[in-house]
């Protein structure tokens, strides 16, 4: 398997990601959306999350696409961004028609990057309009690392980021994967400089220095005193419907075990959201959804790795990022 032509997300033809970041406050917003709407699952595994609309993508519920998905930092004041994106798409009339309204369907997650050394003082809440700015930025090309929902995420010894990654599968289905990476665990194996998703890494991705030869057998140290949430995307142009996204979402929560270690802890509200844009029709309907799981679980891990690789220093840091700690 080899990536698309940009290893983003956007290799799925017809998606689009907008970023927008306030340097200040260490945050930001990261926007996925199409000219089209796209069907949505969901599967959350963290014990802390923070959402918006996800019970609206449950395979039983009337409205089966969305026109963009959220993933913000600010806990839940980041949940404001996704109303700065449906005003924004209300504006241009899109959304789901009842009668003479357009109603714009944006599910959202947030992670809270609150304790990451930012300036958190603000009087009026920054989200709304760092949501109407990453929509307005969306494009198939977007930055890697310190951007967006990614600005000041951390992980227990580095700093997190925006990461993203894709693959083309032998059947010819595109699979895409974009997380914004702020774990209570560790993304590299302890005092090394070796990603646990080295094993999935593609063409020196992050680094090519391959995966530890040795693996601790203490307990992980963690960041117990902060709080955490790893919020991730992974999309194709398979052609699923609202269950098979939702076990799409679900598959790919292992990329996040092979990434992160520990993940899915109480105090993560780590979650994973599947988008298909249906434009490449599935061509077995039992090989292909099992393949297209498998993707977007290694699209999963590889993104994460980016993201965290891909981080850059800032005043004001908590802690290193990757580039810095491992010149």
């Amino acid at each position: 398997m080899t990536p698309g032509p940009r290893n983003l997300i956007t290799d799925v033809a017809g998606l689009r990601v907008g970023n927008a970041s306030d340097a200040k406050i260490k945050s930001g917003t990261t926007v996925l959306t199409a000219k089209t709407p796209f069907t949505v699952g969901v599967n959350v595994m963290g014990g802390a999350p923070g959402t918006r609309e996800t019970d609206l993508l449950a395979p039983d519920k009337t409205v089966q696409q969305v026109n963009a998905l959220v993933l913000s930092g600010g806990s839940a004041i980041g949940l404001d961004a996704a109303s700065g994106v449906v005003d924004a798409l209300r504006a241009q009339s899109l959304g789901f028609a009842v009668a003479d309204q357009v109603v714009p369907i944006v599910p959202a997650a947030i992670l809270f990057d609150l304790l990451n050394g930012g300036d958190k003082r603000w009087g009026r809440s920054p989200y709304y309009d760092l949501g109407k700015a990453a929509l307005t930025a969306a494009h198939t090309d977007f930055d890697l690392g310190t951007e967006g929902a990614g600005t000041g995420c951390t992980t227990n010894s580095l700093k997190g980021g925006l990461g993203s990654a894709s693959v083309v599968l032998p059947s010819g289905h595109t699979v895409g994967a974009l997380v914004a990476v702020n774990a209570l665990g560790d993304a590299v194996v302890p005092d090394t400089a070796h990603f646990w998703a080295a094993p999935w890494e593609i063409k020196g991705e992050f680094g090519d220095i391959g995966a530890a030869h040795k693996f601790p057998t203490n307990w992980p140290q963690t960041k117990l005193s902060q709080h955490n949430t790893t919020i991730a995307i992974v999309a194709t142009d398979a052609a699923l419907d609202q269950a098979q996204c939702t076990r799409m979402a679900t598959a790919a929560q292992d990329g996040m075990a092979r990434a992160l270690v520990p993940s899915h802890t109480p105090m993560d509200g780590d979650l994973v959201f599947a988008a298909s844009t249906g434009q490449r029709p599935l061509q077995d309907d039992l090989s292909d959804p099992v393949m297209i799981g498998h993707a977007a679980t290694t699209c999963l891990a590889r993104a994460i790795a980016r993201g965290v690789f891909h981080a850059t220093a800032a005043k004001g840091d908590t802690v290193p990022c990757y580039q810095e700690r491992f010149k």
